[in-house]
């Protein structure tokens, strides 16, 4: 951290900022900033980064979720269904992200990445109204299934997080995506207040980088969760592939640079 440069510093900032912008409206907003600390710092421990990367997170998930609260008013029951699963397997997760060597990350954020536009691409007209496809205890049941698998991704790596709640919200729940953002925030909320509980007792993290990430995630997300809910998701879903593209392709080098194909 002391070798940092005022120039990447603010990098870093200007990519928390768009997170969670990108975060709050269509979820996803750690395939910008992990992948950016990742880049920025190629030899810390991975543990330093993503304890840096959920101080940043949970301020905007924190503001998102009161914005989304206060104006679109989600069920409680799914969200909490949802969030106290997930906050136990983020858990889980951040245990097991102690432990995980440098070289696992690349390869499985590159797959996350493919995954996630995959999806966005090939469903354009999924989640514009809510038809939920189960009821009652089935219902509930998928809900904490969905956050506790979610959750556990979370706390171990993180990056495509909210986009995977709310594609599940939306895939296997039948949630419209406004509504589905709305209860993937208050989930992902719970999931990085978890990741924290674990990284900070181990002393990991960056702390000046992380709170002014913080202050700018916090900013993004406020925005971010202001524009969906006045004019939808559908607008950023172009914004959102152009900036995973980009992660793809420079994620995409390092794995194959790691392999020594290029």
């Amino acid at each position: 951290m002391d070798d940092i440069s005022t120039t990447v510093f603010i990098l870093l900032v200007v990519a928390a900022l768009a997170a969670g912008w990108i975060d709050s409206v269509v979820g996803g907003g750690g395939l910008v900033q992990l992948p950016a600390l990742l880049i920025a710092f190629p030899h810390a421990a991975p543990v330093h980064l993503l304890a840096t990367n959920k101080m940043a997170s949970i301020a905007g998930t924190t503001v998102s979720s009161v914005t989304y609260w206060r104006r679109v008013r989600p069920d409680p029951k799914t969200a909490l269904a949802l969030a106290i699963p997930a906050f136990a397997g983020s858990l889980i997760g951040a245990l097991i992200a102690s432990h995980l060597p440098r070289s696992s990350f690349n390869p499985i954020i590159l797959i996350a990445l493919v995954a996630v536009m995959i999806y966005t691409v090939a469903k354009p007209a999924l989640g514009q109204t809510t038809m939920l496809r189960h009821t009652g205890r089935k219902h509930t049941v998928l809900a904490a299934g969905a956050g506790f698998t979610i959750g556990m991704y979370d706390g171990a790596l993180g990056p495509g997080t909210g986009s995977f709640l709310v594609f599940a919200l939306v895939g296997l729940l039948g949630y419209a995506f406004l509504e589905a953002s709305a209860k993937a925030k208050i989930a992902n909320f719970a999931t990085n207040l978890a990741s924290l509980v674990i990284f900070i007792p181990q002393g990991a993290g960056f702390w000046k980088l992380g709170l002014a990430m913080a202050a700018a995630n916090m900013t993004g997300g406020y925005l971010g969760a202001r524009t969906a809910v006045a004019k939808g998701a559908r607008f950023v879903r172009l914004v959102f592939v152009v900036v995973v593209s980009a992660f793809i392709l420079r994620i995409g080098y390092d794995v194959l640079s790691q392999f020594d194909l290029v």
